[in-house]
């Protein structure tokens, strides 16, 4: 149960800060003149094989919204459509991407419970001791491969001596 509660929490805040717009609260009346605030009504999740069981079809939302937002995706990159419906049939596991996902939620999940937990700097806030998608994917499908910059041979900069010293 621990583990499980651990997982929540720590997947619930790589969400956040994957994409803390998506908490803000909606006005639920709109001010005068403008059009009406519709709520959309998400059916219950099925097929969850990371996120545990009694996610809310709410809660799932934000999380998928956080993950696509942090990959530069949309639904259709993990999810097929329905032939039938013509509607997004998330239940489906037909895409190789919704397993790689998983795999990845399990990974992130792994690394903020075993290592990001073993990170004791004061400076750090709890933002800083966490990974999320967003952390390498950057907004792009593929992490971008890291360059590191030229080495530096000389003194360091901030030792350098002043012209005409």
């Amino acid at each position: 149960m621990r583990s499980r509660f651990l997982f929540v929490a720590v997947l619930g805040a790589a969400v956040a800060a994957a994409a803390p717009s998506m908490y803000s609260q909606q006005p639920t009346t709109p001010p005068p003149g403008a059009a009406p605030v519709h709520e959309h009504h998400w059916p219950k999740p099925t097929n969850l094989k990371v996120l545990p069981k009694d996610t809310t079809p709410e809660q799932l939302h934000k999380i998928m919204d956080g993950i696509a937002g942090s990959l530069g995706v949309h639904c259709s990159f993990c999810h097929v459509q329905s032939a039938q419906t013509h509607h997004m049939d998330f239940a489906s596991d037909a895409k190789p991407d919704k397993n790689m996902a998983r795999i990845m939620m399990r990974m992130t999940a792994t690394i903020n419970e075993q290592y990001m937990t073993q990170i004791h700097d004061p400076d750090a806030t709890p933002e800083d001791k966490h990974v999320t998608c967003g952390t390498c994917h950057r907004g792009h499908q593929m992490p971008e491969h890291f360059v590191p910059p030229p080495e530096h041979h000389g003194p360091p900069m901030g030792n350098m001596p002043k012209p005409g010293a």
